[in-house]
């Protein structure tokens, strides 16, 4: 099976631009070329890769596979060059949300004291787990395991959940909350929020979705909704308008560490043992 990098590359850009036109202009060749090159792809491979509506391209599930992988391979492979170049390159670590609260600063800060030549670099994401998949990220700290084979993972410590409140609620004047004094509320949703949803059986009594963590903190804020959040929210989104509460009644979220089984930078397994030492011996 004959299929070349230039591939890989024309399923990517289609994958991010959504459509040829948009495509073709990211790798700066021209429409008729890259529906060649994808036509020669799934030709090779003998499957459909994208569908083609009169507006958008849509990568099938095949293409999605594919695309992941297309990702991890070209990223893999830009390291490999960088790092023949220029020399090691910095440890990439991504978090979503809140990344470790108030135990961020001094993890981060200890490894650089500790491991000069090793330069770390930290990233927010939508989704960092997608990101390590596609060989965007070294590590990456979620709260919800990685189901990914390609992906290792250890669980770093555990934090409670609390919930998020407009500051003149009534609730906000309480010690703490439960699930039952938040079920008439709107909840507010975010795509990088850790495990809301899992909470209710059934879902959140009533949801309202949202596509970061400033939108997130507005609706609350304004009183527009409630949320539920892992601690690390209240040390790194402190917000005038918005209390933070213990949930009484709603079981932690599990921190985790995960990194790929292959292909791995090669102080990862130094950076996963600094975390664990660091996180063991937080207060």
């Amino acid at each position: 099976m004959n299929v070349d990098l230039r591939h890989l590359r024309a399923l990517v850009a289609i994958g991010e631009e959504g459509t040829i036109t948009g495509a073709a202009a990211a790798l700066h060749i021209s429409q008729p070329a890259l529906s060649r090159t994808l036509e020669q792809l799934e030709s090779r491979l003998g499957t459909t890769l994208v569908e083609r509506t009169t507006r958008r391209l849509h990568l099938t599930p095949a293409g999605l596979r594919l695309h992941e992988h297309a990702h991890r391979i070209l990223n893999q492979l830009d390291d490999a060059l960088t790092e023949a170049a220029a020399g090691s390159r910095p440890l990439r670590i991504g978090f979503a949300w809140a990344a470790l609260g108030e135990h961020t600063v001094r993890l981060l800060r200890d490894w650089r004291r500790d491991h000069p030549a090793t330069a770390l670099r930290v990233h927010r994401g939508e989704d960092p787990a997608a990101a390590l998949r596609r060989g965007e990220l070294d590590a990456a700290f979620v709260r919800v395991r990685p189901d990914d084979p390609g992906t290792a993972s250890v669980a770093l410590y555990q934090e409670p959940r609390i919930a998020a409140l407009c500051a003149d609620d009534p609730l906000a004047h309480r010690d703490a909350v439960t699930l039952a004094d938040l079920a008439a509320r709107p909840v507010v949703l975010c795509s990088t929020a850790a495990t809301t949803d899992a909470l209710w059986p059934a879902g959140p009594p009533a949801a309202l979705e949202v596509a970061n963590v400033d939108e997130w903190l507005t609706a609350i804020a304004t009183g527009e909704a409630v949320g539920v959040t892992a601690d690390a929210t209240r040390h790194s989104h402190p917000h005038p308008g918005v209390v933070y509460r213990p949930l009484a009644d709603a079981g932690p979220v599990t921190v985790h560490l995960a990194w790929p089984r292959t292909g791995a930078h090669p102080a990862v397994t130094a950076f996963r043992d600094h975390a664990r030492r660091t996180l063991a011996a937080r207060p």
